[in-house]
């Protein structure tokens, strides 16, 4: 019987992503969404000469699945303050899920290990589901290598080191994002950087320090990795990147405290969205994390892995933020 065709077949052969090839089938045309004209018709082209049919997901489903979706968080979701990161994220995986016809099961209950939600336990239940959705900022490794000895379907929100195995993952392209901002620094003529922010423990953090490190590599400029810094620390430093938007919103308010004028004697960016409360009013220069898409894709992801038509590894990319703190 011949292999039905995936999203990364119609991919592979309109030489595009696999992302692009979902915002076409998904008719995205909003202000994020970004296709170029002979980019979307290439990909319906190949779309109506091979007969692909999009959301196959009811073929899939409809004998031997619960058509129940779970959502395991490492973390509380549910907004609690104006950062509320996780939200996008949850819209995302709702939107896709109700386009698909499946339910979804938030999973909250888990017994924590020091304080730290786990997945398995004597009473775990994730089974219920036909698949599960992972969202934290960082997943405990032990975890994800007994979902993948169980063979239990899911799909991580952000790129995950192997455990074990290749993790399936839709994530966000932070190195190249990061390499990004550093060329746009350097083309305004910056030639001392600090990145200020963990650069390790999640795969998220160690990525953009990844990203730092090669820019500043690559133009031959100075860069200095700081975990934690206050302004008296950067002196010298003319281009700071923070890891954390609210970090980088307090360096800019205590640059102007002290007479400093931002971008004119220091140009601060930051490396995505807040995860604590941050100030609105500064403008800041960085990028967006396309944090809705990317549960939406995470849930088509999960289709894949149902089908085991493949172990999808994907990064989307980051949008560049103008901002006013860069010059």
């Amino acid at each position: 019987m011949a292999k039905r065709l995936t999203q990364q077949d119609i991919a592979r052969m309109a030489g595009v992503s696999q992302a692009t090839v979902s915002l076409v089938l998904n008719n995205r045309q909003d202000a994020s969404v970004r296709i170029a004209p002979e980019t979307r018709a290439r990909v319906l082209e190949v779309i109506r000469r091979t007969g692909y049919v999009a959301n196959p997901i009811a073929r899939r489903l409809h004998d031997h699945r619960n058509r129940i979706l779970g959502v395991f968080t490492y973390e509380a979701v549910f907004p609690s303050t104006r950062a509320d990161f996780y939200q996008p994220f949850l819209e995302g995986i709702e939107e896709q899920a109700e386009e698909i016809g499946c339910d979804l099961l938030l999973f909250t209950s888990a017994k924590a290990a020091g304080g730290r939600r786990r997945i398995f336990s004597d009473d775990s239940r994730i089974r219920l589901a036909d698949g599960c959705v992972l969202l934290g900022r960082s997943l405990d490794r032990d975890d994800l290598a007994q979902l993948l000895t169980e063979g239990i379907p899911f799909v991580s929100i952000g790129r995950r080191d192997d455990a074990g195995g290749p993790v399936p993952h839709v994530g966000a392209d932070y190195r190249a994002a990061v390499r990004d901002l550093v060329d746009r620094a350097v083309a305004f003529g910056h030639r001392k950087f600090a990145y200020v922010g963990a650069g390790k423990g999640a795969e998220s953090s160690a990525d953009r320090l990844r990203g730092f490190r090669e820019a500043v590599a690559a133009h031959g400029v100075e860069g200095t990795h700081v975990p934690f810094a206050s302004l008296d620390q950067l002196a010298g430093f003319t281009a700071v990147l923070a890891e954390e938007v609210s970090d980088g919103a307090a360096l800019v308010l205590a640059a102007r405290d002290r007479g400093l004028s931002v971008p004119g004697d220091l140009s601060v960016m930051t490396l995505g969205a807040a995860t604590r409360p941050a100030p609105e009013e500064i403008g800041l220069t960085g990028f967006t994390i396309p944090r809705r898409e990317m549960g939406r894709r995470a849930v088509q992801a999960l289709t894949e892995v149902l089908e085991k038509a493949a172990t999808p590894q994907e990064l989307l990319p980051c949008e560049f933020v103008a901002g006013t703190t860069l010059g």
